[in-house]
């Protein structure tokens, strides 16, 4: 049983199963296209709020300082993903990079957690845009009826029919093709980016050098919590992390962390790039490091126009434009949140889909979702289901309670990745890799220490719903994805027609290629 948990799958037999013309991806991002996705999703209310929180409750200016340390912690994961990418150019990112070498019940696992990770993102962020939105059309004097604003402050029946429209709406862009896509995620992209570069721009008019001191302000010890809403580090070890001071720029490093997240999307594009060897490491790296820069200048121009200790939590790049006589600023914030919101969550929403097809083409999900549509060479049926559930769960759940599932399920895709690097540079050294992963193991390991530190900081109720939800994974692996596998109908075609040695060809029994079945 223990060799067909890990049986693993070539890379020459993933690469093989994009050919099948069924099952074919049409191939139409280039290299723009994809870092184009990347700032996209990134940049979304991150940009506008964590970076006023994070200043006023954990760093002070030195916040820029913790966008630069959760930065390199992001590369780190980069650098594996590059590689990964570059190497096994398939839908699927962290799913397919764990199938070609951890194996399939590990693949099956952070497959199950990138399902939850992407649907719950889109979800949460569609009602953030519905919120933005709400705010926009109440400025304007426009105002739904209470059971259609959300369930948030419902009484009785709550629908939030402005999420629910923009995913629906979003699937169809989907559907009918990945370079429709990128053209609105392009035009999209344009204009949050330009709405950024006008707060930098205009707020550094508005910057007082003595809104700097102290710029890493006196460290403030935080008392442990015994409760579930406390961090697991604290529960294990009794140790609590201290606000301010050298140690709260890494506290609020875990923090902001989460403002990076959904770089890793790229690289379910791969399959979709017309030279992925070369244009996805460029997509990943190229949006990592012009997202960097823009938090960086950002969190040091917000620091500089109000004093941190007089930021607010909900709006504090809106509230610090205020604070110096130019409230307009604060709709053209709230036009460019909205703005964002809207490529994070389709590229939230186009990942998802690609791991799905992935994993159904693989077997380990029903194949009536692996078929692409004959014109559009889109994944159609799983863009269609996943968006209409998300539609509904994101109209009738208020999921703030659940949003922190997304940090640790990207965390935990992190460390998988990165530990799959080191694998495949020993059991499959011949492989061609146009990236490589710089200084294996000494950078895969600093990204699986990075990222389990950041897990740590996470509340224990974020771990036990994580676990139970892998819990249940399990269940539908072992019912269903295990028997119905593409690798396990190979191995049972094998053994009731044997032929000779080295006649069933690569990937045959999952066992080609170095793996360890």
């Amino acid at each position: 049983m223990s060799n067909s948990l890990f049986r693993t799958k070539d890379v020459e037999q993933s690469i093989q199963d994009t050919e099948e013309p069924e099952h074919a991806l049409k191939k139409s991002l280039s290299a723009l296209d994809l870092t184009v996705f990347g700032v996209g999703v990134i940049i979304g209310t991150g940009i506008f709020v964590l970076t006023g929180t994070a200043a006023k409750n954990t760093a002070g200016p030195a916040v820029a300082l913790s966008f630069v340390v959760a930065g390199v912690v992001c590369a780190l994961a980069a650098l594996c993903y590059a590689e990964f990418a570059s190497a096994v150019p398939v839908a699927g990112s962290a799913y397919t990079f764990s199938y070609s070498s951890l194996g399939e019940f590990p693949a099956w696992i952070i497959g199950w957690d990138l399902v939850l990770e992407l649907a719950l993102g889109t979800a949460v962020v569609s009602v953030g845009w519905s919120g933005y939105i709400h705010s926009l059309l109440d400025n304007a004097g426009w105002h739904l009826p209470g059971y259609l604003a959300g369930r948030d402050g419902a009484h009785g029946f709550g629908f939030d029919i402005l999420a629910a429209a923009l995913v629906l709406v979003l699937t169809a862009i989907l559907v009918v093709g990945m370079k429709l896509s990128a053209r609105v995620t392009t035009v999209v992209v344009a204009i949050k980016v330009a709405v950024v570069l006008v707060v930098i721009i205009a707020g550094a008019f508005f910057v007082k050098g003595g809104n700097y001191h102290p710029f890493v302000p006196q460290s403030e010890p935080v008392p442990a919590g015994g409760n579930l809403k406390a961090p697991l580090i604290q529960l294990m070890f009794g140790w609590a992390p201290s606000n301010f001071g050298v140690m709260g720029v890494f506290t609020a490093a875990s923090v902001v962390f989460f403002a990076f997240i959904g770089f890793d999307v790229v690289a379910t594009a791969a399959e979709e790039t017309r030279n992925p060897q070369r244009d996805v490491p460029r997509g990943i790296l190229g949006s990592l490091v012009i997202c960097t820069t823009l938090y960086v200048a950002v969190s040091i121009v917000v620091t500089g126009m109000q004093k941190y200790s007089k930021l607010s939590v909900d709006a504090p790049l809106a509230d610090a434009f205020k604070s110096t006589g130019h409230p307009w600023f604060a709709g053209l914030i709230s036009f460019g949140a909205a703005v964002g919101l809207t490529t994070v969550c389709m590229i939230l929403l186009l990942g998802q889909a690609r791991v799905f097809f992935a994993m159904s083409r693989d077997g380990l999900l029903p194949r009536f979702f692996s078929h692409t549509h004959p014109r559009f060479r889109t994944p159609y049926r799983p863009t269609i289901l996943l968006g209409v559930v998300i539609a509904i769960v994101a109209g009738f759940t208020s999921l703030s309670v659940l949003a922190e599932l997304v940090n640790i399920g990207t965390l935990f895709a992190f460390v998988v990745v990165a530990i799959s690097v080191i694998i495949l540079r020993n059991t499959r050294p011949d492989l061609p890799r146009s990236f490589r992963t710089p200084w294996v193991p000494v950078v895969p390991i600093l990204s699986v220490c990075a990222s389990l530190w950041l897990m740590l900081n996470l509340p224990a109720e974020t771990w036990i719903r994580f676990a139970i939800w892998m819990a249940i994974g399990f269940v539908v692996y072992f019912v269903y994805g295990r028997t119905h596998s593409r690798l396990a109908e190979r191995e049972r075609a094998a053994g009731k027609t044997p032929g000779p040695p080295g006649a069933t060809g690569p990937g045959t029994t999952g066992t080609g290629g170095g793996g360890r079945a």
